[in-house]
């Protein structure tokens, strides 16, 4: 078998802590490369080409997974959805270091789906984690939604898709009905005289966005969120939480710095 040669950091000259261990590739159409995340190696089979560009890891995966490393308490305990899983390497990650509860989504194709179970299977998650084929500002396969954390990142790729995209996430975040259960696992605090919820909101939405895109273009879509009723606070590092405009106010995120 020929060695792979390509690998996507070479895109991005300014990116750091991008580590992959590129391996064999095991058919004409795929590539298996190790890739190194936070205390761990995964073995991730990617496709050597894909029309829907699920293909590869881009280093806003690496990055994010630092973040939610350094962030962890924002996220244990959810119940969590990824939009554009790609590969499913983020979502393996975090099940296996995070014992996340993680569904992967992409575009509704067979293949990637497929592609995702198997890098689940090599990499020890079984059974294999749910998925759902869904593409951006279709009917979503689930008509009650109960995942209080979305997640996703380097999705900002296709402008034209930004409205099919807000689409889909207003009504992850807008048709979530808080469960009393949850609603009392947020810690309060004391500070100023009021009291203050600490954590994400729920639900939440948390972007990492890491490739080269416009200024015009990004606002774009974050001007799209704010029409939709969404607000949009950028938490450093180039990660955002978005959440519906009309949730309970008062919360106040802790990062880890």
């Amino acid at each position: 078998m020929d060695i792979a040669l390509f690998s996507p950091s070479s895109l991005f000259a300014d990116d750091d802590d991008f580590s992959s261990e590129e391996t064999k590739e095991t058919q004409q159409n795929h590539v298996e490369r190790r890739h190194s995340f936070p205390g761990m190696e995964l073995l991730i089979r990617e496709f050597s080409f894909h029309k829907l560009n699920a293909n590869l890891l881009w280093p806003g995966t690496f990055a994010f997974a630092e973040w939610l490393v350094q962030n962890r308490p924002l996220v244990e305990g959810r119940h969590c959805i990824e939009l554009g899983s790609g590969t499913g390497a983020l979502a393996i990650f975090l099940r296996k270091s995070f014992h996340l509860d993680i569904t992967t989504s992409d575009y509704n194709d067979q293949e990637i789906e497929e592609n995702i179970a198997h890098n689940c299977r090599v990499n020890g998650v079984t059974p294999v984690l749910p998925h759902i084929r869904h593409s951006w500002g279709d009917t979503f396969p689930d008509a009650d939604p109960d995942w209080d954390l979305v997640i996703a990142s380097d999705i900002l790729l296709y402008v034209k898709q930004y409205p099919n995209l807000i689409k889909t996430l207003s009504f992850l975040l807008k048709s979530y009905k808080l469960k009393n259960d949850r609603a009392g696992s947020i810690m309060e605090n004391e500070q100023n005289g009021g009291t203050h919820n600490i954590g994400l909101p729920r639900p939440a939405f948390l972007m990492s966005w890491r490739r080269r895109i416009g200024k015009e273009d990004e606002s774009l879509f974050f001007d799209g969120c704010e029409s939709a009723g969404l607000q949009v606070e950028h938490l450093g590092s180039r990660v955002y939480c978005i959440t519906p405009k009309d949730q309970v106010s008062g919360y106040q995120i802790e990062l880890t710095r």
